[in-house]
């Protein structure tokens, strides 16, 4: 039987289409786009065409953006070019409690270099409330970072709000789109963002291409010192193949997200229903306001790693939470900063469906889930008797 694949808000995999548009630039094109002779030239054409068709996608203009090696340095970029452009004139931080690891430990970085960094609470949904930034920002703040949409929970946060705020007090704004690009309509004049991130592995492009958006303006100081490439905002020959890549996957997205939301909206539907008809099952984040394909449940009286492995086992690969913290044993920080109580976190899961999943998949998890659930709660049942 064949696998059923639901975690997608980790990676997804290359569409086919994809890696025909990369092929030419690891042998035919394989230029470096800084060189003057014909090779060259070609893959400099390749860079330009890609910049213009993500910017054209963002809604941005093509020398705004920055192409990465994927969406934790561009957060970094935006976070630690933004304050090191700054100076000392202003050396306050404001971020949220649900952030992506590659925001909130670059803010600790900061914070360890003399900054103040303002966390700000999230509602039981994982949203920002607007009027806690409002009360957060001072003279001295350079900058504000929020995630678009949360990659453990999905829920969206209301961006184009948080960022008219931000206008107003004259601060630079800052969002994680690495979850909502590609799933979601994302155009950054509309949001009133200064700054945006995103990574193509996340909507079927390849591993280690990522882009920030920069808005005209906006000084930022690099990361990697070298060479003038990316207007000296990024030193380092670029990465064709990903970054043609990132553009065409950008592309697909932008034109088929009616047809895949829709398709995947229905599943989550069918998934969401039948896992909430399960004793003992609770959904986390928001109901409504989240991305199309993230289900994020918690089953008591388990814990998510034997879970993970039983379902694993039978062929259904799902996640505890962020990709990049799965293997912690530390509790999510997400859920923590939610509310949701400790015996509820440590039962967690995360299923995120994406165009390829089928009623088919559902179906098989809604069968398999239940078994395994009785299983692991009849061993830990056992356990606390043991105990006693």
């Amino acid at each position: 039987m064949s696998r059923v694949y639901l975690d997608h808000a980790a990676t997804t995999p290359v569409d086919p289409r994809v890696v025909e548009a990369m092929k030419p630039y690891w042998t035919e094109a394989f230029g470096n786009p800084s060189s003057l002779h014909a090779e060259g030239r070609r893959a400099l054409q390749a860079l330009d065409e890609a910049r213009n068709q993500v910017a054209a996608v963002l809604g941005a203009d093509p020398e705004e953006i920055v192409f990465t090696a994927g969406g934790s340095e561009a957060d970094n970029l935006a976070i630690s070019g933004v304050l090191g452009a700054a100076g000392s004139r202003k050396y306050h931080v404001v971020t949220s409690a649900v952030e992506h690891h590659a925001v909130l430990y670059t803010c600790q970085f900061w914070l360890r270099q003399g900054y103040e960094v303002t966390v700000l609470p999230v509602d039981e949904y994982g949203q920002v409330r607007p009027a806690d930034l409002a009360a957060a920002l001072r003279p001295d703040t350079a900058l504000v970072s929020i995630m678009m949409a949360n990659n453990e929970v999905g829920t969206l946060q209301p961006v184009a709000e948080l960022a008219a705020l931000c206008r107003e007090r004259g601060v630079l704004f800052h969002t994680d789109a690495v979850q909502a690009v590609g799933a979601v309509p994302v155009h950054v004049r509309e949001l009133g963002v200064d700054l945006l991130s995103l990574s193509a592995h996340k909507f079927y492009g390849p591993k280690g291409a990522g882009a920030l958006y920069v808005r005209k303006g906006v000084r930022l100081q690099p990361l990697i010192h070298g060479g003038g490439q990316e207007r000296t905002r990024r030193a380092g020959t670029e990465n064709i193949p990903g970054i043609v890549g990132l553009a065409a996957a950008l592309r697909l997205a932008q034109a088929e997200m009616t047809e895949r939301t829709a398709h995947i909206r229905s599943l989550r539907r069918r998934l969401e229903e039948g896992l909430l008809r399960l004793p003992g099952t609770r959904l986390n984040g928001h109901p409504e306001r989240r991305l199309p394909g993230h289900v994020n449940v918690s089953f008591a009286g388990v814990e998510s790693e034997p879970l993970l492995v039983n379902l694993d086992l039978a062929g259904i690969a799902a996640s505890g939470g962020s990709a990049c913290t799965s293997g912690s044993l530390e509790p999510s920080h997400v859920l923590k900063a939610m509310g949701v109580p400790g015996e509820w976190i440590r039962g967690s899961v995360r299923f995120s469906l994406g165009r390829e999943n089928t009623e088919a998949d559902v179906d098989r998890v809604l069968s398999v889930l239940p078994g395994i659930l009785e299983r692991l709660r009849a061993i830990s049942a056992q356990g606390a008797q043991s105990r006693q």
